[in-house]
């Protein structure tokens, strides 16, 4: 398996899900253009949130467990590699709410 600097991992089975989520966004749309009631709306935007954060998560986790993990086993990757791969965590985690 290559470096994943060189091949980074698919993400493709989130397609679905990022479907889903531009759905839910039309949905607001809809519910705005016909004047909904507010609650109602917030509703839909926090199952948005919901489902965003899911999807952070899921990319995540394949970033942890392929790109991070592979650096961390390879005997061939430089320790400044590794630092740089921990800073990279950091500044990820730095955005999260």
């Amino acid at each position: 398996m290559k470096h994943c600097s060189e091949l980074h991992p698919s993400h493709k089975k989130q397609i679905s899900r990022i479907n889903r989520i531009a759905g839910q966004l039309e949905g607001v749309r809809g519910m705005i253009e016909d004047q909904r009631y507010c609650p109602e709306i917030l509703t839909q935007l926090r199952a948005i949130r919901s489902a965003v954060k899911s999807l952070e998560a899921n990319v995540l986790q394949t970033h942890l467990t392929s790109c991070v993990t592979e650096t961390f086993s390879s005997k061939k990757v430089a320790k400044r590699e590794k630092d740089k791969k921990i800073k990279e965590l950091i500044e990820i985690f730095k955005r999260y709410d």
